[in-house]
């Protein structure tokens, strides 16, 4: 048997907490003494909607939720909400600003140019994706304003909520939510998908304002509405429950290490050491502009395809895996989501140290 610990640098489905890990072990064939499995359980069951409900209530303690946000927990990832906040926010010939900071914000762009009028109020396109967006034009129209808080491909990462005045802000939150605390009064939407920073895959929850629910175009399929979803409770048709059920252990873990600033605060220390690290090598290298760099997600390359080839090969042999960058720029990428232990980072911090000693 394996004695190596595994950490999983991936970019998501990620590493969640061993303890979360085990309760979900041990209470797999009995939850709560009822007999069954949560993968088995009714999702209209008195059971499952405790699971749903005490899920909710912590996420809203965790992130101090106002009443007239409403929380929803729904299927298709991160990305079907692409589609559902034109649908929901803008009338047909309605428009929006879009700022493009690099591939996912690109993928939330084409897919509101399918279904709205979009401007790009800013864009670092030029600039190769490598900091962030700067002097943006928010047109006065504008029904809101949307950006990708945290670029998990780029390594970038927004250190602060941008001030659109009186335009409603929407957030694609999914790689950096729950790393730290947001003011959810200044926006009209936040989304996130769960497989990074608090559960597996199969699921997003999206926090509306409450006077966005309820004016989604005529005619679009009733589970891209946020009113249907709403008025049952996320379970207008069966939810992923098991992934919820997740969730809801998450939230509590992150609740008993402290809330979501000690999450904050161990995304610093995490970051801060593995940064530290390159920027003390000419071996290593990390493109970003050091002013948005990313808490959650580091790239970084080697001098060399062939070096990051073996390099990769080792690191998994050492138990540290799935650290190849994304297929679209190659090299390397550590995520770094609430799941990772110091432990972890500094083990690939060692690593690379070694590695380099004997191939630099």
């Amino acid at each position: 048997m394996n004695k190596t610990p595994v950490y999983n640098f991936g970019a998501g489905p990620a590493m969640l907490p061993k303890a979360v890990m085990e309760q979900t072990q041990a209470e797999f064939l009995d939850w709560h003494g009822t007999g069954m499995s949560v993968v088995e359980m009714s999702h209209r069951s008195k059971h499952f909607t405790s699971i749903a409900e005490e899920s909710e209530a912590d996420l809203r303690e965790l992130l101090a939720v106002p009443d007239n946000y409403r929380v929803l927990f729904l299927q298709g990832g991160a990305s079907a909400q692409f589609a559902m906040v034109p649908l929901n926010l803008l009338a047909r010939d309605g428009s929006a600003d879009y700022v493009n900071s690099g591939y996912w914000a690109g993928k939330a762009i084409k897919e509101a140019k399918r279904l709205a009028n979009v401007h790009i109020a800013a864009s670092s396109e030029n600039e190769n994706f490598m900091t962030l967006p700067q002097d943006w034009q928010i047109s006065d129209d504008a029904g809101y304003v949307y950006y990708t808080s945290n670029e998990t491909i780029g390594g970038l990462e927004f250190q602060s909520v941008p001030d659109t005045g009186d335009i409603p802000l929407v957030c694609d939150m999914t790689s950096n939510f729950l790393s730290r605390r947001v003011d959810v009064s200044r926006f009209g939407v936040i989304f996130a998908g769960a497989q990074k920073n608090f559960g597996p895959s199969g699921i997003a929850v999206v926090i509306v304002r409450e006077d966005f629910i309820g004016n989604a175009r005529a005619g679009i399929p009733s589970l891209y509405d946020y009113k249907v979803h709403a008025d049952a409770g996320s379970m207008s048709n069966t939810p992923p429950t098991f992934s919820w059920y997740l969730c809801g252990l998450m939230f509590k873990w992150i609740r008993a290490q402290g809330g979501v600033d000690t999450m904050d605060a161990r995304s610093r220390e995490r970051s801060q050491a593995l940064y530290a690290a390159i920027d003390a090598s000419d071996f290593y290298n990390n493109p970003v502009d050091p002013a948005y760099r990313s808490r959650m997600n580091i790239p970084f390359t080697l001098p060399g395809e062939s070096l990051e080839k073996t390099f990769l090969a080792e690191a998994k042999d050492a138990g540290l895996v799935t650290l190849e960058g994304h297929r679209s720029v190659g090299g390397l990428r550590a995520s770094l989501y609430n799941g990772m232990p110091m432990a972890g980072v500094q083990a690939l911090i060692d690593f690379m140290q070694d590695f380099e000693k004997r191939h630099g």
